[in-house]
């Protein structure tokens, strides 16, 4: 019972999901899209030599053999492709951030609903081995009350800072560059802007969008949580890559959900490894992409309080006695430390976040990531950045469906 998809948009994003989605048993690429020639070849090269390729993804939405599609466009064309695809009864797998603007990201659940069809957005921690583990360390109590969550994420190189190379052959002529802009006021052709479309919010979301999004997406899914933050107040600015980008490159939040403060922060000017540190009243849980760690917390004085240096010498020698005949252990009783650690094997969780969609396609059961969480993941994102800009923190208005200050 094969698969077969489509794939539109084969840039960096894309291609590397393409060369992913085509190893898996009982899934095949049946055409690809993109509006640059260049990777109409790059497509090939990956499939097959005689694979359809065209500049207009219409074309595979409307093709009886495709059963469904997978999505790498700029965010700005996030919401039209997957409006126009779940409209064509096609299932799609749309990369994060799922939305370019909270209008567009209640469209998109709209759509999904009226249409039944199975959307997935492409943040893959929630298929991870690590986050599952933490999610059923979390889900058992054994953090007691969580007081904060704290999250962050560093890169230093100009890969990293989205300062990409363009095809050096790219022109008008092999880029339909006025489709590119989409609905954005019209540019002149510029093959930086089409490299490097994540550092500019006419086109992208920024480190929010592009990085923050993850942190969100991973930390909803160990709590248990799908919903939009209450509150975000962001600082950050450009601070290292002045290349003309209008999107920080460093950028913090702080997010209120419910009465939970998260605490999340991006920098492209200093390397960081992904990380969370979950703090909850009987303990910590540390956490990267290879492991974590739960260091456990009592959450009681181990020695007598030193407030009682204050006391007069017999008050004190009362208190320290008294003290030590209660919360001293008996001998054979003394606790021990309780420290967790769990180690992943070595792999990437794109593969089994691109399985879980394909096999949603063949069983038609719910997936975790759909267009209700990757749209409150992705309000978490314009909330930092609405904050980012506006210089005030924000709130989410569920009955006007926006941003307020």
């Amino acid at each position: 019972d094969r698969v077969r998809f489509g794939m539109i948009g084969v840039g960096m994003q894309g291609s590397g999901l393409l060369s992913e989605a085509i190893t898996l048993p009982g899934v095949e690429c049946a055409a690809a899209c993109d509006l640059y020639d260049g990777r109409h070849t790059l497509a090939r090269e990956i499939v097959r030599a005689d694979l359809p390729v065209t500049r207009r993804y219409q074309t595979l939405l409307d093709a009886k053999d495709i059963d469904c599609i997978v999505a790498a466009v700029p965010d700005h064309w996030h919401k039209q492709v997957v409006v126009d695809a779940v409209s064509a009864g096609k299932d799609i797998y749309c990369e994060k951030p799922m939305s370019h603007s909270p209008a567009d990201g209640v469209a998109m659940v709209e759509a999904a609903k009226k249409s039944g069809r199975i959307v997935q957005i492409g943040s893959q921690r929630v298929s991870s081995q690590i986050f599952a583990k933490a999610r059923e360390l979390i889900s058992q109590g054994m953090l007691g009350d969580l007081m904060l969550v704290e999250g962050w994420l560093g890169r230093n190189d100009p890969t990293g800072a989205w300062e990409y190379p363009p095809p050096p052959d790219l022109s008008p002529q092999n880029l339909d560059w006025d489709t590119w802009q989409g609905t954005v006021p019209k540019r002149p052709f510029d093959p930086y802007l089409f490299a490097r479309w994540r550092c500019r919010k006419e086109y992208g979301t920024g480190v929010a969008g592009d990085l923050l999004v993850h942190l969100i997406s991973g930390m909803l899914f160990m709590l248990g949580i799908n919903e939009p933050p209450k509150q975000a107040c962001a600082v950050g600015g450009i601070r290292r890559w002045k290349d003309g980008r209008n999107m920080p490159d460093v950028h913090a939040v702080v997010y209120y959900y419910g009465e939970l403060p998260v605490y999340m922060r991006l920098n492209l000017g200093t390397q960081m490894p992904e990380t969370y540190r979950f703090q909850g009243s009987k303990g910590i849980l540390e956490m990267t992409e290879s492991g974590l760690t739960y260091t456990p917390q009592s959450g009681k004085d181990s020695a007598p309080s030193y407030y009682a240096n204050s006391f007069p010498r017999a008050m004190r020698e009362a208190y320290f006695r008294k003290w030590h005949e209660e919360n001293d252990p008996k001998l054979g009783q003394e606790r021990m430390s309780e420290t967790i650690t769990f180690r992943a094997p070595d792999y990437d969780d794109v593969r089994p976040h691109l399985w879980t969609f394909f096999e949603a396609v063949r069983s038609r059961k719910p997936v975790v990531e759909d267009a209700v969480f990757g749209h409150h993941a992705a309000l978490a994102c314009h909330m930092a950045n609405e904050s980012y800009f506006r210089k005030s923190a924000v709130v989410w208005d569920e009955a006007s469906k926006s941003i307020r200050g």
